[in-house]
Parts: C-alpha cells; structure tokens; sequence
C-alpha cells in the first residue's frame, strides 16, 4: 500500500495562536494514522500594515519533538512570487491531498493562486479546512476574496452546521452533498468529478437547479466533522491546585477566560456579569489569562504608528462596522468595578510551557462570546476536562448540552450570565460528563475522516 503524502498549509509551530497550533496537532494526527505528512507554512501571514507581533518568541517548544513531519517556511502574503513557488514546491511532492488553514478572507489572494495551481497541475484532493467563511469582522471585500479561493476546492471541512450554511450561501450555484463519517469519492482532475458518498445529512444537500459552472457540476463534498480536543498541552499530574490558587490569591471558586483578547469574544461581558456575581457572594474569582490581539509591538516606534495610520484608514474603507477593535480595553473596567482583588490577569502572551496551570486551577471555562466559530479555547479546555459557561451562539448549542456538560446564557444578557455562572457553582458539572460529551472528538477520528474515501 503506497503511503499517501499529504500537506497540511497553514501557520507553522513558529506562530502564536490556536491556527499554528491546530495545524501542527493536524500533522501529528495524520502522521499517527501512517501518512507522509509536511506542514507548508506561511512565512508573513497578512499584508505588511497590520501592526501586530505574529511569531511565537516566547514558547521553547513547538510540539513536533519526537515526529519526523518537515516544516517548510515558503509564503509571504507581501510577496507574490513567493505564492507560485509555494505552489510549485507542493507540486513536486507529488501530494495526495492538499489540506488548506481558512481562517482570514485577506489570504484568498495568494491561496487563489496556490490552489488554482494545484487543482490544474496536480491530482490532488484539495480540502479546505474551514474555521469560518462569514468573518466575524465583515468587510464589503472578504467574501469576494473568500470564494475567490474556495471556489478551487474539491472538499471542504467544518466543524459546524453553521459554517456548511456559511459555505452554501457563499456558494449558491454549486450542489454540496455533506458526509458526517469523511467518506467521500473524489475523481480524476481529468474527468473533474467530485462525487460523494458515506453518511450524510440531508440538513445541507442542494440541488440548485442554476448551475451552470462546468466545474460545479458535480456535488462537492463537505465534511462535518468538529474541532478536535487538543491533546498537546499535558496536565502535570503533581499539580497541587490548592496551593497554586492560594499563591496567587485565587477564592474557592474560579473562572478561566483564556486566549487572545478580542472583541468578539466577549470579554466586558464576562467581566460584568463577574463583578455583579461577586456582588452576590464573596467564594469567587477570575482569571483572565492572553494577550491584548492588538499591543503586541511597540506602539511608540514611528514604524508602528506607519502601520495604524495606514490599517486604520485600510479599515474604514472596507469594514462594514464604525468601530475600531484596536481601541477595544476591557480590562480598564477591573479596576472601575472595583474586581484587583478578585482577579488574577496575565496580560501577555502564554508560552506553550505555562499553559496547563491555568486550566488546571480553574473550575469552569468562561465563552460569553458575542459570536463563535468552533474555539480552540473550548478545545483546550475539554483536555483539561472543564465544564463551560457560554452564550447561546454560533456552534456553542452543538457542543455544549445545557446542564450536562456546561451551561448556556443567552448572548448579551448579563442577568443570564451571572445565572450560569452561579448554577456552575451550585449545581456543577460533573468532570465525567465534560469526558462522555467529546468522546468521540479525538484527533484520530478527525484524521480518519480525512483519509477515508468512498467504498469502491
């Protein structure tokens, strides 16, 4: 049996954030189940104005010790001619499947380019994997940009039913039909057809009858699968909680935001609802734990203020939103509510190696998001085995069932959010239930899937 070579293109283990760090356990997945696997990577994921830090100097590890998996550092979205020599370079692989990191509308410039390349030069089965199509900061350009680059896809995972309509409604002269286990049969780059088969859900099949693109024909496939529970960060065993949450001044019962600080994620509401919950009892903390998304550099270099003058005016063009994410402090409303005593933040980016204490010292995970694709952070935290308090949005009513493994408030509702946060105190979620709600969300399934095909 020939041994399949695959790429997995995105975010090498040299940059911050979940993308880098799904791509690398992605790689070590299908590694694990027998494929030849080479990550392709970025080497400048954005246009060069964003004024932002997106390498990781901080981690020792980058969570490929001990897998023989290269990392080949080749696109520079600044520099076009890096685009068809990435192309290319995957070419000459010779790759059996071609697996493409979505998760900014602004890349579909150099991926039209790399993966229009690939579907005409090689046999390839182009899988884009999709973290969202509809950007949660919406521009009048990114869906132009966005089915600029899917549009050459064979396959397209998602990890939930929201992201399969996304796709649809960006997508509506094309037939989807939708696999639920990955089986699926991709034909000849000759013969162009994509068919597929397996298990699927009649929720997302189309039959648009206004087709008239000879390349959508045939259905494409998508693969509903989920966002798998990461697995790199290890729990130490010796950990003593107790000890660790009286060092750093934690009460009996504690929060956890985690992650890069955006808007969207819902920070001042965790904060607020937090503040009117300590109003009702004393027993309580928080910890926020991340990184400001926008103070990463130095913001008196005449560099940076460059870079703000030129994204600033960049996102006033094309964002359909007045607001300026950059401007966004939720952390100014700590001290304005009077919460120094009662939370712990760590205002800077986590390396690999301090995460899992944390997560270890919290009680339940806090996703108040405003909107939400399948999390990382959620993720993350079901490795830990922590139960979750969340809005009623996005994906969270997939994954969170209501009072078994977390519980749900409906969005922008802070009466509602100091309810869960108090009934994951009262009434907790047993650790058993987070462990029998993701069972069958492991990285092994998800890289079966992938590799699966149809039944001959």
């Amino acid at each position: 049996m020939i041994t399949p070579h695959i790429i997995c293109f995105g975010p090498g283990p040299k940059f911050k954030g979940g993308i880098a760090q799904y791509n690398t356990a992605l790689a070590r997945s299908l590694k694990d189940e027998g494929a030849q696997v080479t990550i392709v990577s970025w080497t400048q994921q954005y246009p060069a104005i964003i004024p932002r830090e997106f390498v990781d100097k901080a981690s020792r590890s980058d969570f490929l010790e001990g897998y023989d998996i290269p990392v080949k550092y080749l696109t520079n979205w600044n520099d076009p001619r890096t685009w068809n020599a990435t192309a290319k370079a995957i070419a000459e692989l010779k790759p059996g499947k071609v697996i493409i990191q979505w998760y900014n509308p602004t890349q579909g410039i150099p991926l039209n380019t790399i993966a229009k390349y690939l579907r005409k030069h090689t046999k390839a089965e182009i899988l884009f994997d999709l973290h969202f199509v509809a950007a949660k900061e919406q521009s009048s350009l990114d869906a132009r940009l966005t089915r600029m680059a899917l549009r050459h896809g064979h396959s397209f995972i998602v990890h939930a039913y929201k992201t399969a309509e996304e796709l649809k409604a960006l997508m509506p002269d094309a037939e989807f039909e939708v696999s639920l286990d990955g089986k699926r049969g991709v034909g000849s780059r000759e013969s162009g057809v994509v068919g597929t088969s397996g298990t699927s859900d009649p929720r997302l099949m189309t039959n648009d009858p206004r087709l008239n693109d000879s390349r959508l024909k045939d259905p494409l496939s998508i693969l509903k699968l989920y966002h798998p529970i990461y697995t790199l960060f290890k729990l130490d065993p010796n950990f003593d909680k107790e000890a660790w949450k009286a060092q750093h001044h934690l009460k009996e019962h504690v929060f956890l935001f985690f992650g890069f600080i955006r808007k969207y994620k819902g920070l001042h509401y965790c904060i607020e609802a937090f503040s009117e919950l300590a109003k009702q009892r004393d027993d309580v903390s928080l910890m926020i734990v991340g990184e400001r998304f926008w103070q990463t550099v130095d913001q008196s270099k005449f560099s940076t203020k460059v870079k703000n003058a030129l994204f600033g005016t960049v996102k006033k063009l094309f964002l359909k939103k007045a607001d300026d994410e950059r401007e966004y402090d939720p952390l100014a409303m700590i001290g304005d509510l009077g919460l120094k005593d009662k939370t712990l933040v760590v205002d800077r980016f986590i390396p690999n190696e301090e995460v899992p204490p944390y997560f270890q010292a919290a009680d339940t995970i806090v996703l108040f998001y405003e909107t939400a694709t399948p999390s990382g952070v959620e993720s993350l935290s079901y490795n830990f085995k922590l139960p979750a308090v969340a809005t009623r949005v996005g994906h969270f009513p997939e994954t969170i069932t209501d009072g078994f493994n977390g519980y749900l408030a409906e969005p922008k509702n802070i009466v509602d959010m100091v309810r869960v946060m108090n009934a994951s105190i009262e009434q907790p979620i047993p650790r058993e239930n987070v462990v029998e709600a993701t069972k069958e969300m492991s990285w092994a399934n998800y890289a079966k899937a992938i590799l699966r095909h149809a039944d001959k």
